[in-house]
């Protein structure tokens, strides 16, 4: 890494350390808040209406955490710290292509880091994720409220759960008893012969088009879903579980032998659990998931073969339309990604209690 970087990324954790967007002073004199009350998972209500998650936790004498904020994977944090009552959670650096001369060499990036600002309010966490302009001018904020979550309970005995009456939720002519999840958004899901498709097309030097997931108007509690998916080559989608936890469905193991197993791949939990055993049937071909959520534990079972077993679930997906992991939700099905994939015989089985 160049100096000229290194300088850079001390300078910036320097003014975070000293300084907030809110233009207040914090001071280790004035340290009241115990890290303590930071400490553990935190489900986040971001106010742009998108969902974050963060874990908290000390190790070995330090801070550490992992994140999700709106999209993508949960990963770790670059940096975390306590500064007064404040938390500070770095979460992204964008970079910057720039001309520059430093002491002599060219240097062609600059780097501007997001970072979320924590305080502790009552039993939440409430603050500001900033994202400073690249233009170095202003910061721009988006307020957050978080909710603590409890542990995960006991894995539940799959084997004594009691089953209401199976629902059809695609009666293979339309989309009742479905809508879009972005009313702005183009509907990329038509049927053809019995069978829901996704296909969200792109045209070479059109405006791009913004596609919306689809979601049940009913919502669940803890239920058994059986659904069959045929995913081409390049193509992948997703199932979310009451809107909040995606079942990866994309073409992973079964046309690269060796590859390791991995959250990301057909069948596991996105960016959180990993299929234990590669179950994938070859790309274009239809396949079966079977998948038990109770007690925020998972099962998944692909192609008649158990691949996650009864594992906890501590927090949202990327993409996740609710926070609240203990509310009924929808079913939902991922619009926007690439590719086309095929859905049929969606049915949902409740667990009564």
């Amino acid at each position: 890494m160049k100096s000229s970087v290194v300088f850079g990324l001390f300078l910036i954790v320097s003014v975070l350390f000293f300084s907030s967007c809110q233009e207040k002073r914090v001071s280790n004199t004035k340290q009241k808040t115990d890290i303590t009350e930071f400490l553990g998972q935190w489900a986040i209500d971001i106010k742009d209406g998108s969902v974050g998650w963060l874990e908290v936790r000390q190790a070995d004498g330090y801070l550490d955490g992992d994140l999700l904020w709106e999209g993508g994977s949960v990963l770790p944090v670059p940096y975390i710290f306590m500064a007064g009552n404040d938390l500070y959670v770095g979460h992204d650096t964008r970079t910057v292509n720039r001309k520059r001369v430093y002491g002599g060499n060219e240097s062609s990036s600059m780097m501007y880091p997001d970072w979320l600002e924590v305080q502790k309010s009552g039993d939440k966490i409430v603050g500001y994720d900033l994202s400073p302009r690249t233009n170095g001018i202003g910061v721009d904020s988006t307020s957050f409220v978080g909710t603590k979550l409890p542990d995960v309970p006991a894995a539940p005995d799959l084997a004594s759960l009691k089953y209401g009456k199976p629902i059809v939720l695609f009666n293979g002519k339309d989309l009742s008893g479905w809508k879009l999840v972005n009313e702005n958004g183009k509907n990329p899901f038509h049927i053809v012969d019995r069978v829901l498709v996704k296909d969200p097309v792109q045209i070479q030097g059109k405006p791009y088009v913004n596609y919306s997931d689809i979601r049940t108007d009913q919502v669940f509690k803890d239920f058994n879903l059986k659904i069959d998916v045929n995913v081409p080559h390049s193509s992948n989608s997703g199932i979310y579980l009451r809107g909040i936890y995606e079942v990866q469905v994309e073409q992973g193991h079964a046309d690269s032998e060796g590859k390791e197993l991995d959250s990301h791949n057909m069948g596991g939990i996105y960016s959180r659990i990993s299929p234990t055993v590669n179950a994938e049937s070859p790309a274009g071909t239809w396949q079966t998931l079977n998948i038990t959520l109770c007690d925020r534990h998972v099962t998944v079972i692909l192609n008649g073969t158990r691949i996650i077993d009864n594992q906890p679930l501590y927090g949202p997906t990327g993409g996740a339309i609710s926070w609240d992991v203990f509310a009924p939700g929808p079913i939902m099905l991922q619009g926007g990604e690439e590719g086309k994939v095929e859905f049929r015989n969606i049915v949902l089985t409740p667990i009564v209690k």
